[in-house]
């Protein structure tokens, strides 16, 4: 009896995963987005809590908030997302092992946890993509479609 509620379950999470990593993608860009809004303009708490904003052309902190700002946009909107989340996961690893690293081993430790965490969920989004509902898709996915319809006719040269 446990194997249909199992096969079931199985065909249920393929069903949903490109719907689940889509909706993943769209609450992470949304997060690092909010990120480089409130260090760019002040807003939701403002830099680091303090109600202050980072001084415009600063290095680097004034760079990885607009990096912050334009790949939270680019990855929540799906468009360009694997391209986005590259560039975002690298200034996240830059952010850990410049500013935290240092201080102590363990991201626990040295308050580099939103830096880990957001360096891994954007490496996974390259390699994973957009999921089901993305501008990328919408714009290139007839395309993209068309492209591996034709590579799949192409009788292979071995």
């Amino acid at each position: 009896m446990s194997a249909p509620a199992s096969s079931s379950l199985n065909a249920f999470t393929q069903r949903s995963a490109p719907h689940v990593l889509a909706l993943f993608r769209v609450v992470v860009g949304l997060l690092f987005a909010c990120h480089g809004a409130a260090s760019l303009f002040g807003v939701l708490g403002g830099a680091m809590g303090t109600g202050a904003t980072v001084p415009a052309g600063s290095w680097p902190g004034w760079y990885a908030a607009v990096i912050q700002l334009a790949g939270g946009a680019l990855v929540l909107l799906g468009l360009g997302t694997r391209s986005a989340a590259f560039i975002s996961s690298g200034s996240m690893a830059y952010a850990y092992f410049s500013a935290h690293q240092g201080s102590a081993l363990w991201p626990i430790q040295n308050g580099g946890e939103p830096s880990a965490m957001f360096c891994w969920a954007f490496l996974l989004i390259v390699f994973m993509g957009p999921g089901a509902w993305s501008l990328d898709r919408f714009f290139f996915g007839a395309r993209q479609q068309e492209k591996v319809t034709t590579a799949e006719r192409e009788p292979s040269v071995a």
